[in-house]
């Protein structure tokens, strides 16, 4: 089976797909295929139909909002390298840089955090080391993508070949620096709203392009809220330093709650101890949304809990 059609844009009931010779074509997708694409996947097609898509790698998922993340949420696939858009103001989030670097280590794509519009901040190193801080070892650049500025340190990641997604809250920036990256004019901008500082929504759906480097870009709508699909793993690569404090623990077993002699309490900062117990409990409960029974027990143990508290406070 060939697959040289690859998804562009989702429009909903139908796609936009790039032919191999870079033409669009609308494509429909018949209800007995079992998976729905996404923007990246390759897919095989029969006029108008697609027919299969390709086994897919490099897959960034959330957890679904409207049924409390049962089921993974793909963003893109195929992905290659992920920036992680950040700016200046009300949409500087560590925390929230945190939950994406968690689905990006899952999908086992390379993330790069952008603190972009640097331009427009009074101290932008003291940001770039807030960045560091929970990045770890990923990559920090600082860049303005309206004004070129630190642009360049970013060509290293944008190879003939890769995939390259963008992803960030509203109003940081991203359709600028695709832009930027595309050397023409061809996604919208809109400014920073000026009541409150908040960014507004540009891009409206995910949409894949192609470079001129050879290189393939998805640029997607601002996502403020971010529940990453994942698992332990993930969560150990990206909160590295607790993983290795944890060895330490007195306990072997040790949940990192009250136990004397637990080292995760002991050696980590207070505030990211509690991002990390936050983002372990969310996957704990995707895990046990599989599991009727689990979540029928973990209904009944809260239930117990919360009674306890309110004759406590009584």
């Amino acid at each position: 089976m060939l697959f040289d059609h690859r998804i562009a844009s989702d429009r909903g009931a139908a796609f936009v797909a790039l032919d191999p010779d870079g033409a669009e074509a609308i494509l429909h997708t018949p209800h007995a295929l079992a998976d729905r694409p996404v923007v990246g996947d390759w897919v095989a097609v029969d006029g108008a139909r697609i027919i299969a898509i390709a086994p897919r790698r490099g897959v960034l998922a959330r957890a679904r909002g409207s049924d409390r993340g049962s089921t993974a949420q793909p963003i893109a696939a195929n992905l290659d390298v992920v920036f992680v858009v950040t700016a200046p103001g009300r949409e500087f989030s560590p925390p929230r840089v945190e939950r994406y670097l968690v689905a990006i280590a899952t999908a086992c794509a390379r993330a790069v955090v952008v603190l972009n519009k640097c331009d427009l901040a009074r101290d932008s190193a003291a940001l770039v080391a807030d960045l560091y801080a929970v990045t770890g070892l990923v990559p920090v650049v600082a860049i303005s993508a309206e004004y070129g500025d630190g642009c360049e340190a970013l060509d290293a990641y944008v190879t003939a070949g890769t995939t390259l997604a963008l992803v960030g809250s509203s109003g940081v920036g991203k359709s600028t620096l695709a832009n930027r990256l595309l050397g023409a004019e061809r996604f919208a901008t809109r400014a920073t709203r000026a009541s409150d500082g908040r960014g507004v929504h540009t891009s409206t759906r995910r949409e894949l392009v192609a470079l001129p480097a050879g290189a393939w870009l998805v640029d997607t709508p601002g996502m403020r809220a971010f529940a990453p699909w994942s698992d332990e793993d993930a969560l150990d690569e990206v909160f590295a330093d607790v993983a290795d404090a944890a060895r330490r623990c007195r306990f072997r077993d040790c949940a990192h709650a009250r136990e004397p002699g637990c080292a995760v309490r002991d050696e980590i900062a207070a505030d990211r101890y509690e991002r990390w117990r936050a983002l372990r409990a969310e996957l704990a409960y995707l895990d046990r949304r599989d599991d009727p029974v689990a979540l029928a027990h973990e209904k009944r143990r809260w239930k117990s809990i919360t009674k306890a508290q309110r004759n406590h406070q009584r």
